[in-house]
């Protein structure tokens, strides 16, 4: 979830491990207020006794939909705090990078990954998801974009130029947001077609809507990347500033979600 870079550059991202494992810091808030899924993209992909892998599971969040769809889910996950509280959840989780993460011969009906593919190098991620993928078997990488109020927009946009001045987030990327990432999964997709043994990558996308009050919003907002490694003096200065613009807008706003994700089937052992 954003402020992140609104145009991240996927050959670079999966490089920054410090921020890509931050997110434990407080893994119970980030599992009490990040979204989950819709179920319409959850639909599309389960079948009966479907065995998935969920890479970079944080919390558990898609795993525990996918097993109430009836799915048997095992998690990969760098973040042992993550992984930890995964599994207080009741979800069964093995700690690794996806890329040096050892199989040990296992295989799956489908590979998923929810708003982790882009801490993941793409190439590698395809290719290791074609090992362990039985033909028939569907790769999807999806995550959740947003626009923010304009008026919140400006707001975000001040207090992290005064509090975190070397912070990727700006103004300017994030009008554009929506976009920005529907080129990020398109370039996911582009990846996946450099691996032999996928279908023609989709893309799909499911638009919704979330009403958020004032303090809901700033609950969720140390889960950012961007916020997660901030010392409690600058944290309190974002609060302070965004909090401010929320009450002027009425002590809430909805902001319209757009989960985007790139799917392909694994066509034949290679």
């Amino acid at each position: 979830m954003s402020p992140e870079p609104a145009r991240p550059s996927e050959p670079v991202l999966h490089q920054h491990r410090r921020v890509a494992e931050s997110f434990g810091v407080d893994a119970g808030r980030y599992d009490r207020t990040r979204p989950p899924y819709p179920d319409a993209l959850v639909e599309r992909i389960v079948a009966p006794g479907l065995d998935v892998l969920d890479v970079g599971c944080g919390t558990g969040i898609v795993a525990r939909q996918f097993q109430a769809a009836g799915c048997t889910v095992l998690g990969v996950e760098p973040d042992a705090r993550m992984a930890d509280f995964a599994r207080r959840g009741g979800v069964e989780v093995e700690v690794a990078t996806f890329e040096a993460w050892d199989p040990a011969g296992r295989d799956f009906g489908a590979v998923v990954a929810g708003t982790a593919w882009h801490w993941v190098d793409p190439v590698a991620g395809a290719a290791k998801a074609a090992q362990v993928l039985r033909p028939g078997g569907r790769l999807a990488v999806f995550g959740h974009a947003f626009q923010l109020p304009p008026e919140l927009l400006e707001a975000l946009g001040a207090v992290y130029r005064r509090v975190v001045p070397d912070s990727p987030f700006n103004v300017q990327s994030m009008r554009q947001a929506l976009d920005g990432y529907q080129e990020l999964y398109a370039r996911f997709g582009d990846r996946i077609r450099e691996v032999d043994g996928f279908t023609d990558p989709e893309q799909w996308r499911f638009d919704w809507e979330r009403f958020y009050t004032r303090d809901e919003w700033l609950d969720q907002m140390p889960t950012h990347g961007s916020l997660t490694q901030l010392p409690p003096d600058q944290l309190a200065e974002v609060f302070d500033g965004v909090g401010a613009a929320i009450d002027a807008m009425g002590g809430g706003f909805t902001l319209p979600y757009a989960t985007m994700a790139i799917t392909a089937v694994r066509t034949s052992a290679t």
